[in-house]
């Protein structure tokens, strides 16, 4: 299966490009009226990033932070550093700890490395 990667950032909830790793997150459709894609809520034209909830700007309905992220998934594409092949892959948009760093993990689908994708760049042993 061959993903889509993105051409705006606008549609994507995250997104990263770490030479070898390219990691993304869709926006997800409404589930009310599945005309647009939820995002943080915009007031007075600025985007309230540290809101707990998202929103349609369709039908304003409303669906809150940790129901919303649950029902999302990181799709990313790679070079293994472990095996050297080109792969994709899916993990669950959520940090896990790997070795004591929090970080979502993707796992190579030839060899089952795991390659994390760690918060403001740190470095794993």
């Amino acid at each position: 299966m061959a993903f889509r990667v993105p051409q705006l950032l606008e549609e994507c909830l995250y997104f990263t490009n770490r030479g070898y790793i390219s990691a993304w997150v869709y926006r997800k459709l409404c589930p009310k009226c599945k005309k647009a894609t939820m995002g943080k809520p915009v007031v007075k034209g600025k985007v309230k990033s540290r809101a707990k909830e998202y929103v349609c700007p369709q039908c304003n309905y409303t669906e809150d932070k940790a129901t919303h992220e649950d029902s999302v998934h990181l799709e990313a594409v790679y070079t293994c550093p472990h095996c050297g092949k080109k792969g994709e892959s899916t993990a669950p948009y959520a940090r896990a700890t790997y070795k004591k760093i929090l970080s979502y993990v993707v796992s190579c689908q030839h060899c089952g490395a795991k390659m994390p994708l760690t918060k403001k760049l740190k470095e794993v042993d």
